[in-house]
């Protein structure tokens, strides 16, 4: 069955009738939770309950909890988490990667008690010394194999515990000196730099379910933002090689131009899967079911193999053992 391609935010705690309504009527694919939504452990339960009720099936629900500034479910209910480039730093080389896989395997065991099956990470962008401050210490490092690699255990922890990874921002947003929620970042980097740093980070992902688009605009492929570019989400198809459900980042960020139907259309015109509009505000989130349109047979394929990564009933785990070997990683003393 043909549904909007849309994933859409909600507005507070709780759905009202109204709300409610228009989600079963608009049917969009997914859902994506923010801090505006979370309350407690059990008003979080009801809510992707009721999410789920509205539009009569098991709907992807995502949330962004990356770890350190951007990070949706807080103290006191849930976890506090380092940036992730911080973690990264502050454990010796030969943990990383382990101490990464805990992260998001404890990551997994919190999102998926509240009835969350997605997060949008790992985040596969490379720091660099002119990374904004709003992306840098989001990065897991600073070189392609190092990112890669940290985002790969990311990842597979999340993978372990039921929740779909959606790996952003695609092709690269590391290279952006301008934060894409207020303005367009621009990157004049030649095609072959990028080939052999930013996309190679991607290309050794490209088998994950699902990728996000980064709103930036590289010079020397087009003169539109990547997210609404034909050329570049060609190359996300065929150079890096990714074939899973595509999803643009957030249309309300200032990075793009036009209406927030304007900005649907030409995205899913460009070749992504799902148009994201994150504020859960009513008549803007009519406009973006409207110019998303219904999605493609291709949409519908990709999404359904995110949909079967889902674990119904995650493997438990020992968490007091895995908090305590990655809290010993962190310290530098190996597995405990």
């Amino acid at each position: 069955m043909a549904r909007s391609a849309t994933i859409l935010g909600c507005e507070g705690l709780d759905l009202n009738r109204s709300e409610r309504a228009f989600f079963r009527d608009a049917d969009p694919w997914g859902f994506i939770l923010f801090a505006r939504n979370v309350e407690s452990p059990d008003q979080l339960r009801r809510l992707t309950g009721d999410l789920r009720d509205a539009v009569g099936r098991a709907a992807l629900i995502t949330i962004d909890q990356e770890g350190g500034r951007v990070q949706r479910l807080r103290a006191p209910h849930f976890r506090e988490w380092l940036p992730p480039l911080d973690q990264m730093d502050q454990t010796a080389s030969e943990g990383r990667d382990r101490a990464i896989w805990l992260r998001y395997r404890l990551i997994a065991e919190e999102l998926r008690s509240v009835g969350i099956d997605s997060n949008c990470a790992p985040s596969v962008d490379i720091a660099m010394d002119e990374t904004h401050p709003f992306l840098k210490n989001r990065c897991f490092g600073r070189d392609v194999r190092t990112v890669a690699a940290a985002a790969r255990a990311c990842a597979e922890g999340l993978l372990s515990g039921g929740v779909v990874p959606i790996m952003k921002h695609m092709p690269g947003h590391g290279r952006a000196t301008l934060d894409s929620h207020l303005h367009l970042p621009v990157v004049d980097t030649d095609p072959e730099t990028l080939r052999q740093t930013d996309f190679a980070a991607f290309r050794q992902l490209s088998d994950l379910p699902v990728g996000m688009t980064a709103h930036i605009r590289f010079t020397r492929l087009d003169d539109r933002p990547a997210t609404q570019s034909p050329r570049v989400i060609s190359l996300i198809r065929d150079e890096i090689g990714f074939d899973g459900l595509l999803v643009t980042d957030d249309l309300s960020m200032e990075a793009l131009a036009g209406t927030l139907g304007e900005r649907a259309a030409r995205a899913i015109a460009a070749g992504c899967d799902l148009a994201l509009y994150c504020k859960g505000e009513r008549v803007d989130a009519e406009a973006v079911v409207a110019g998303a349109g219904l999605m493609t047979p291709d949409a519908i394929a990709r999404a359904d193999a995110a949909l079967a990564c889902r674990r119904p009933m995650p493997e438990a785990i020992d968490t007091a053992r895995l908090e305590a070997e990655l809290q010993g990683l962190l310290q530098g003393r190996g597995h405990v």
